[in-house]
């Protein structure tokens, strides 16, 4: 694990997307094609905009995956995870190869998570974009999560802090607007990913830094496990890291 502390998020932003987008052109050159992951929220607006404004990237043989959705929600709905990534990404990469839709609003739950898990275990992914929550949550796998499941979806119930900061985001009007179930990328299949890049911003989430870089690894803090993949590459704001004892910041 490697750990990066940037001024501010805008640094950030494009120092991971600059670091993510050579790995992809690599990617792209050895196999002719890659598979990535995207995460949603406020911590990644930086990042993605620098990402598809990347030259050089060959978005034709890319599929994207996105790490969750709500459901019971549909895909225009402000705080749909769906809708996030449409606006941000897909509509403005018209080459892009696929994106892989969670549909969290499908009728048959199961038979959603089937279709996503068949899909995923034939593209291994080259990279994960990824962000950490409040509660040091990666994707829905909330504390204290499941370092063993090995679906690669998951149907999840997002716990009452994740779900207070989808509300403090502004995404729903109040905490009981947020919905009870989403379907979420298990932590295992994160950890698949050949590189994971990791932005967090924001001093509302220095709590789950400390706990995920100098806590132990952990069902309390689903993040923690990052320490354990090879490739791991995190980078901080100041502000994220300001609770870190064995970092100069």
């Amino acid at each position: 694990m490697q750990v990066h502390i940037h001024e501010n998020k805008d640094d950030m932003g494009k120092v991971v997307a600059e670091a993510g987008g050579q790995r992809l052109r690599n990617a792209i050159s050895v196999r002719g094609q890659a598979n990535i992951i995207l995460a949603t929220g406020a911590s990644q607006f930086e990042m993605l905009e620098q990402l598809i404004g990347l030259s050089g990237i060959d978005w034709s043989v890319v599929t994207i995956y996105h790490l969750d959705e709500y459901c019971d929600i549909d895909k225009d709905h402000p705080a749909s995870f769906r809708r996030y990534m449409r606006e941000r990404v897909a509509d403005k990469l018209p080459d892009l190869q696929r994106f892989v839709w969670i549909e969290g609003d499908a009728a048959d739950r199961d038979a959603e998570i089937k279709r996503l898990n068949v899909d995923i275990e034939k593209h291994p992914i080259d990279i994960a974009f990824i962000g950490i929550g409040e509660n040091g949550h990666l994707a829905f796998n909330d504390p204290p999560a499941d370092f063993d499941a090995t679906s690669p979806f998951l149907l999840v119930e997002p716990d009452e802090k994740s779900r207070q900061q989808q509300a403090g985001e502004g995404w729903f009007e109040t905490v009981d607007d947020v919905p009870k179930f989403a379907i979420s990328m298990s932590l295992r299949q994160i950890l698949k990913s050949e590189y994971l890049f990791v932005t967090v911003p924001d001093a509302r989430k220095a709590d789950a830094i400390k706990a995920t870089v100098e806590g132990p690894i952990c069902r309390e803090c689903p993040a923690s496990i990052l320490r354990t993949h090879r490739n791991a590459a995190l980078h901080f704001d100041k502000a994220a890291a300001s609770k870190l004892e064995y970092f100069d910041l």
